[in-house]
């Protein structure tokens, strides 16, 4: 993976990530496997603590995670009965040529050096098999989680996803863009909770992670769309970007 300091850092906060980041939408996860139909073999690459994973299980798919993290593997075991990741990236997959229908990246694939995965991954596909890297991405157009993003640095939005990735390389036909809306529930402890899955607060300072948590816990109690609620709903748009292996 491109950035080991960042990319390797959410296996501190393993539990916490599989408890309160996001699902993918049935939706969106669907859409990136079109055509494939029941009981394809998908490998689930940079997998985490399995979210997609059980997300593509839950209809009937067959999946292999790999993931380079141990600790979130280990999380990624204890919460998806009967699957274990195996250790690997997305720049030496330990796989076989041609064993998989499909290759889906969670949150994951900015973290690739995209020059050495995409043959790995085109690799590991057979002809006419689909790579569909997915992201939940907080949509900004709501003040306050705009704001939520500024405070916690955390810098992802669907511009970014729709206009820095463009092609997957030769081995793969033209990228498709699908795009979902859907929400999360949560307190205002739980959003601060889930910021602290991110990678820019596992890795900053404790001084930084004291004033990050201060200014979050500041707009959570002040701002007039979030005064007095129990619970927020947290918006988010999930971008699916999809390519057929030539």
């Amino acid at each position: 993976m491109a950035d080991h300091t960042h990319a390797l850092s959410f296996g501190a906060a393993a539990a916490d990530y599989d408890r309160f980041r996001p699902r993918y939408p049935e939706p969106a996860v669907r859409w990136a496997l079109d055509g494939l139909g029941r009981s394809a073999d998908v490998i689930d690459l940079g997998a985490g603590t399995g979210i997609l994973t059980r997300g593509v299980l839950a209809l009937g798919h067959d999946v292999t995670p790999v993931e380079p993290d141990p600790d979130m593997r280990a999380q990624l075991a204890a919460a998806t009965p009967g699957r274990t990741a195996l250790a690997g990236d997305a720049e030496s997959l330990p796989l076989p040529d041609g064993v998989a229908d499909a290759v889906v990246v969670g949150q994951a694939y900015h973290w690739f050096d995209r020059e050495l995965a995409h043959p790995e991954i085109a690799r590991v596909l057979r002809p006419g098999g689909t790579f569909a890297p997915i992201w939940n991405i907080r949509d900004e157009q709501v003040d306050w989680v705009a704001e939520l993003g500024r405070i916690a640095h955390l810098g992802d939005n669907a511009g970014n996803v729709t206009e820095k990735y463009t092609d997957f390389g030769p081995a793969f036909e033209p990228i498709e863009l699908g795009e979902f809306t859907h929400h999360t529930t949560l307190t205002p402890d739980e959003i601060v909770a889930m910021l602290h899955t991110r990678s820019y607060w596992l890795t900053a300072t404790a001084e930084r992670r004291a004033t990050i948590d201060r200014e979050l816990r500041n707009l959570l109690a002040t701002h007039p769309d979030l005064t007095g609620r129990e619970t927020v709903e947290l918006p988010y748009r999930t971008i699916v970007l999809r390519a057929r292996r030539r």
